[in-house]
């Protein structure tokens, strides 16, 4: 079977958060499986920059999208044994970040209807077109209206996955034919609550839906998690699929990671305390094997549960624990870890900076690693903190929920400390169970044993790929 995944981000091409990572390395073990995926991307000038000598150039075409005639140049590139495209035009791509632009409706849209344009032209035939999130939404919106009917597109199927419905891709209505060049009779949909949705077309028109967790397909049923689409996804339920994500445990392996002070292995697990000692000294943190390290790593949003770590943070802080904080995003957040980091001399490090290599260090040095998420489609940080030796403490919700066993000391089973309710108190309670359980030295290794044995990676999740793809080309 020939997949072609169609995205805005991919390792190690271009990433901001966990959509780089999985479209770099699902399309991997679907081929170790036997199927033949490709990878679709826009050509972002820090490809060139790394890549330009290794890419080469397939041809070119023009793009129409409603009035417009644009220019696409199409590259291909083979990294790891799967084939990328790339898409080129300047006009759109040549920015300093990938998001967060004026024009973001016209980019992607361009983008998807681009990346449906070049088809005929590739040196490969694709049968199912995977599409992520809002930025390639229009790509089943596009193959259901303007190429319907087209033999060369007929065949075709297309799959859609929701990573997070927060993000959806809402525009101004106009959009509809003065960008999208979509007709008035098809405006129903797009049209979502006045306005212009991209996700909502995507799940109304693919072939099948998914999302990163079983939990969370269930979940965006609900107002409370649904944000706005709940009932469009209520409809479409029938397709929709929850598949838990994987990680790349090639590349976060603490026994191969060059980022980190002593490499080690479940059989080895004493010198995880060289990488304990190595960060408090690179954080500037006073130097104490004994004291546990609680970390937290991503972005500074209302969703990450940030305003539960808010609310008791000095509580937390009176244990006999050291914080790690690595992440950037709300102004109010930065501002908030930043101050209380000058409470705590040699207790508290804050980063607000996003680093590949500290994170590995992080999760290599640190013995508990907070995610309160009041939302979680899959996450990823809590396996590669698992995969560390460093035992996660969540909120039950989404993949967390899926991937994060509360720890029994009656049976030994479990991976990890977990709460249920967005509270505060119930989140510093399963931290003061967690730094209870570093203290129960017999505990403790049982329950690191468990998280370190826990499988992670894409073999499992691709397996169900695989069918999917299967009934969707019956």
């Amino acid at each position: 079977m020939n997949i072609l995944f169609i995205s805005s981000e991919a390792e190690p091409f271009a990433k901001s958060g966990g959509l780089g990572d999985v479209i770099g390395s699902l399309p991997g073990e679907l081929n170790r499986l036997g199927a033949d995926a490709r990878v679709m991307l826009p050509l972002y000038p820090k490809i060139k920059e790394s890549y330009g000598e290794q890419l080469s150039f397939l041809g070119d075409c023009t793009v129409p999208l409603s009035w417009r005639t644009q220019y696409c140049g199409i590259y291909k590139l083979e990294h790891n044994g799967t084939v990328f495209y790339f898409l080129d035009n300047e006009q759109y791509f040549k920015r300093d970040a990938y998001y967060g632009y004026y024009d973001d409706g016209e980019r992607f849209a361009y983008f998807s209807k681009a990346a449906l344009e070049v088809l005929p032209l590739l040196d490969f035939e694709a049968e199912i077109l995977h599409c992520s999130e809002w930025q390639t939404a229009m790509v089943p919106v596009y193959l259901k209206t303007l190429y319907r009917g087209n033999s060369a597109y007929d065949r075709l199927r297309a799959a859609f996955t929701i990573h997070n419905i927060e993000y959806q891709g809402k525009f101004d209505p106009d959009i509809l034919q003065d960008v999208l060049g979509i007709s008035e009779g098809e405006r129903g949909v797009l049209d979502h609550s006045g306005a212009v949705n991209f996700m909502k077309g995507a799940i109304v028109t693919c072939d099948r839906l998914t999302t990163v967790s079983s939990t969370y397909a269930e979940e965006i049923t609900f107002p409370f998690y649904g944000k706005g689409l709940e009932n469009i996804i209520k409809e479409n339920r029938y397709k929709l699929v929850g598949i838990l994500n994987g990680i790349d445990t090639k590349f976060y392996n603490p026994s191969k990671d060059p980022y980190i002070s002593v490499k080690y292995s479940k059989s080895t697990l004493g010198k995880k305390l060289d990488n304990k000692r190595a960060l408090q000294a690179e954080l500037g943190l006073k130097a104490n094997d004994e004291v546990p390290v609680i970390a937290m790593i991503g972005r500074l949003t209302e969703h990450k549960g940030i305003d539960l770590v808010m609310a008791v943070f000095r509580e937390i802080m009176k244990e006999q624990i050291q914080f790690v904080l690595l992440g950037t995003g709300e102004q109010h957040y930065e501002d908030f870890f930043k101050e209380e980091a000058t409470r705590y001399p040699g207790r508290m490090s804050v980063t607000t900076q996003f680093s590949a290599e500290l994170a590995n260090r992080i999760y290599s040095g640190a013995d508990l690693f907070l995610m309160p998420s009041v939302s979680e489609p899959c996450g990823l940080a809590q396996m590669i903190a698992l995969r560390y030796g460093t035992i996660p403490v969540v909120r039950e919700t989404g993949g967390l929920k899926d991937s994060i066993k509360p720890f029994d000391p009656e049976t030994g089973a479990g991976n990890g400390i977990t709460f249920q309710s967005v509270n505060a108190h119930d989140m510093l309670g399963a931290i003061q169970r967690a730094i209870a359980l570093y203290w129960n030295k017999e505990e403790w290794n049982t329950i690191i044993n468990n998280g370190m044995n826990t499988d992670f990676s894409w073999k499992s999740s691709s397996k169900h790929y695989i069918r999917l793809y299967k009934e969707m080309l019956k």
